[in-house]
C-alpha cells in the first residue's frame, strides 16, 4: 500500500486517495460535523490576538491534552467515528496515536497558515496522520529554510496523508484560502504524544 514519497528530500509524506469509500467518508463527515463540540479560540500572531480562521476540537486518550500557539486544549474522549478512523490508519502509520486535532474549515475563507507540527511533546520525528473529509482543499508543503521549494497537492474527500521522519523539521505546510470553495471540510490530524 506504500506510495511514492511526495517530499524530495529530508522527510517523507505519502498520500492515499480514496482511503475510505465515498459513502463511508460522507457518513463520518456528517457524524463529526454535527457531534463534535467545535470551538473557535483566539491565537497570538506576531503578538496580536486574533480568532483562528477555523473551528477546532481536541480528542485523545485520558489526560492527553495539547498546547499550541498559547492555547491548551483538554482532550475530549474518543467517539465512535474517530475510533473507526484511528483503527484504520494506525496499521499504515505504524504508530498508536494518542490524540487528534480536528479542524473544521467552514468554507474557503477558513485556512491554516504556514506551520510545522514540531511541538516537543510530539517527539523527535513526529508521525502525523492527516485525514480529510468533505470538500477538496489545496495543501502545500514549503521548504522551511529556503522558502523556495513548494509542493502542492489536493486533499480530497476520504483521503489520508501520512507525514513522518524529518518532515516536520525541514518542511512547513498550510491550507491556503480560496474563493471558490463554499462547502465545509473537516481535517483530523492524529498525533502520538
Amino acid at each position: 500500500m506504500e506510495r511514492k514519497n511526495l517530499i524530495p528530500h529530508q522527510g517523507e509524506a505519502y498520500l492515499f486517495t480514496q482511503f475510505w469509500l465515498p459513502s463511508e467518508a460522507s457518513r463520518l463527515m456528517e457524524d463529526l460535523l454535527h457531534n463534535v463540540p467545535w470551538r473557535q479560540d483566539p491565537i497570538k500572531i506576531f503578538g496580536k490576538e486574533v480568532l483562528q480562521p477555523r473551528l477546532t476540537c481536541w480528542f485523545g486518550n485520558p489526560g492527553v491534552d495539547y498546547s499550541y500557539s498559547g492555547i491548551t486544549m483538554m482532550s475530549e474522549s474518543w467517539n465512535e467515528s474517530l475510533l473507526i478512523i484511528k483503527n484504520k490508519i494506525e496499521p499504515v502509520a505504524g504508530v498508536k496515536f494518542t490524540g487528534a486535532l480536528l479542524n473544521l474549515y467552514r468554507n474557503g475563507q477558513d485556512s491554516m497558515g504556514w506551520h510545522r507540527d514540531n511541538e516537543r511533546e510530539l517527539g523527535k520525528n513526529p508521525v502525523i496522520g492527516s485525514v480529510s473529509l468533505g470538500e477538496t482543499r489545496r495543501f502545500q508543503f514549503r521548504n522551511y529554510e529556503s522558502k523556495k521549494e513548494l509542493i502542492s497537492i489536493d486533499l480530497s474527500h476520504g483521503s489520508f496523508l501520512l507525514m513522518r521522519e524529518e518532515t516536520q523539521h525541514f518542511w512547513e505546510h498550510r491550507i491556503p484560502k480560496t474563493a471558490i470553495i463554499t462547502k465545509p471540510r473537516i481535517n483530523i490530524t492524529f498525533r502520538a504524544i
